[in-house]
């Protein structure tokens, strides 16, 4: 797998990266790893919503309160502070969708929103040739609604995702997984487009990446901010998790490190239209994890 556009003597690569920030800790480390990259050009960073039926009949959602609770609000409120954090405000970080495409039975009626409409301004903004490189690490509704409301932006486009299971033994696909539940419609509206450079991350592939906490509150320094946000974080979420699974940073990783990371061609789930599509199969999970902690300390 090659990205061209990283080498130092081409133009950097426009990246945007789409993040249910306020679902789990594992997004904040995301966000913060691709922003410190300097081989890319972060322009965006939109919040996506992780609405699931689980908010209308349980008072907690992981350390939040569910009555009240507006996900897509509080992933943008997560993204302002890191930006803030790390003075990066100048970056756009629009607001995201507050729910799925479509309705509960189907569709693929978009959910329009700022996030959407930044996403297709950019990509139609990109002279002959170039790409932007779309990084979704929860509910797919943003891109979607942007692809469904300007489809001309296809040929400019590459998506990356994390979700969904694949099982590289029995080539068996799953959808029975968080972010693709919470916005089914997307995923599937998504696989559904044949011109569509789409390359997807099953869990089964992030999970070997997985945090200590012990060593990660060692390895973070409070007395700098932004490190301080990121120890935080697994304080007031998981306190109670020795070890955690760091599937978004797995994702930011694979594609930034294509070197540590491997790709196959396979078939598409049967009921959609694809016949095959891309999949980060395997990662270096020593590799992630060593050079996360590098990049941080830059």
């Amino acid at each position: 797998m090659s990205f061209t556009a990283h080498s130092s003597l081409a133009q950097k690569q426009k990246v945007w990266l789409d993040s249910d920030t306020g679902n789990e800790m594992d997004d904040l480390y995301a966000i913060v790893r691709l922003l410190k990259d300097p081989s890319i050009d972060v322009v965006g960073l939109s919040s996506a919503h992780f609405n699931n039926p689980d908010l209308l009949v349980f008072e907690k959602w992981n350390a939040y309160n569910t009555e009240g609770l507006e996900t897509m609000k509080d992933s943008q409120r997560l993204n302002e502070l890191i930006l803030k954090t790390m003075g990066m405000v100048s970056i756009p970080h629009p607001k995201g969708a507050d729910r799925q495409i479509g309705r509960a039975w189907g569709g693929s009626e978009p959910r329009d929103s700022p996030a959407a409409q930044e996403i297709i301004k950019i990509a139609k903004s990109l002279p002959e040739g170039e790409k932007l490189d779309i990084l979704t690490l929860g509910a797919l509704t943003n891109i979607a609604s942007a692809i469904i409301i300007s489809p001309e932006i296809l040929p400019k486009i590459r998506v990356y995702a994390l979700g969904a299971k694949y099982d590289q033994n029995t080539r068996a696909w799953s959808k029975n997984e968080f972010n693709i539940r919470n916005d089914l419609n997307a995923f599937d509206y998504l696989l559904d487009l044949k011109e569509l450079d789409f390359t997807v991350m099953p869990l089964e592939t992030a999970l070997p990446l997985k945090f200590d906490r012990d060593e990660t509150y060692q390895k973070t320094d409070d007395s700098i901010p932004i490190e301080k946000i990121l120890a935080d974080r697994w304080r007031e979420q998981n306190p109670q998790d020795r070890t955690r699974v760091m599937w978004d940073l797995a994702l930011v990783q694979a594609y930034l490190l294509p070197e540590f990371s491997e790709t196959l061609m396979v078939n598409s789930p049967p009921e959609n239209k694809t016949f095959t599509i891309k999949i980060f199969s395997k990662i270096d999970n020593i590799a992630f994890m060593e050079d996360f902690w590098t990049i941080l300390k830059l």
